[in-house]
């Protein structure tokens, strides 16, 4: 059994194998009700704890029927229903649910609450997100890349916007599957430079553009995110909006692209802010894709985790 904390922890081989298998329970659920099962029960038996301090649709949704069609039990928690780190430590936590439960998904704030957690935990613990990456939304944007475009090695990937836990987690994909980054936005919001750093020295090709439309020449995927948090004040927000403003994904900026680049976006989006509904409902958008590929991608960490 292994925890998946991070896309940069994780060898390169098991990422694959992990893609492997998701892309082979997906086309083996083809034509199936979304809440049947389809008699490859491996989670038969077990139960997985999906604990949320943050609000969540995606990662709920998709852990919670993941489980389910692999023949497992799902119990939700929320951060305020557990005090997480409040009187009990996180700790302590982590070593009284190992003795109920066979995995834990974590959805929280910082990164210190999910290692923590990993360390005392003696079941697999998986990253649902934090506050500095995202792995499992990237998986399933690499599934999407390779199932509409082929391999993703050494193609051209532009991060349009706030340099956040996605973005992170997009450059440690760099690192592991071998595509080049350009990250294109204000200096206030570039990404983590350790991230960088770390990506160049495994040998992909990471740059910084302020121009957006540079930014883009020969784009094979062009991606965003939101430019704001739920927890953002209102002036925290408005700043944000003129800073983040000039690097809105719109038809003209996708027009600079290669004519097939994709377009991703790992939702919930603010239409017309950080993209226009143009480019999101058009032909070279794939985020609906992405958001089932959650379900797939995620369905095969589990498997890798718990070994079955």
């Amino acid at each position: 059994m292994a925890d998946f904390l991070d896309i940069n922890v994780t060898p390169e081989n098991d990422l694959r194998r992990i893609l492997d298998q998701a892309k082979s329970m997906k086309i083996a659920r083809q034509g199936l009700p979304k809440g049947t099962k389809d008699g490859d029960t491996p989670l038969d038996g077990m139960m997985v704890a999906l604990i949320f301090e943050k609000p969540s649709t995606r990662t709920r949704i998709s852990f919670d029927v993941g489980v389910r069609q692999m023949g497992g039990q799902t119990m939700v928690l929320s951060g305020s229903e557990m005090q997480l780190g409040h009187g009990e430590t996180i700790a302590d936590t982590a070593r009284v649910m190992s003795r109920y439960v066979d995995a834990i998904m974590i959805r929280t704030f910082e990164e210190t609450t999910l290692l923590e957690m990993a360390e005392h935990a003696s079941v697999p613990v998986i990253n649902g997100l934090t506050n500095r990456t995202h792995p499992c939304q990237i998986m399933a944007d690499v599934m999407t890349y390779e199932e509409h475009r082929g391999s993703i090695k050494g193609k051209k990937v532009v991060w349009s916007g706030d340099g956040n836990n996605v973005c992170a987690s997009f450059l440690h994909a760099a690192e592991k599957f071998g595509f080049d980054m350009v990250f294109t936005g204000p200096e206030t919001l570039d990404p983590e430079v350790a991230f960088v750093d770390a990506a160049i020295d495994a040998g992909v090709s990471v740059e910084i553009e302020r121009d957006p439309i540079a930014a883009v020449q020969n784009a094979d995927l062009v991606v965003t995110d939101t430019w704001i948090s739920m927890h953002d004040s209102q002036t925290a927000r408005e700043r944000r909006h003129n800073q983040l403003r000039p690097y809105q994904v719109n038809e003209h900026l996708m027009s600079h692209a290669k004519p097939d680049a994709l377009f991703m976006h790992c939702l919930p989006a603010h239409r017309e802010e950080e993209a226009t509904s143009a480019v999101m409902d058009g032909p070279n958008s794939v985020v609906f894709d992405e958001a089932e590929n959650r379900l797939h991608a995620q369905k095969a960490i589990m498997r890798w985790c718990l070994g079955v």
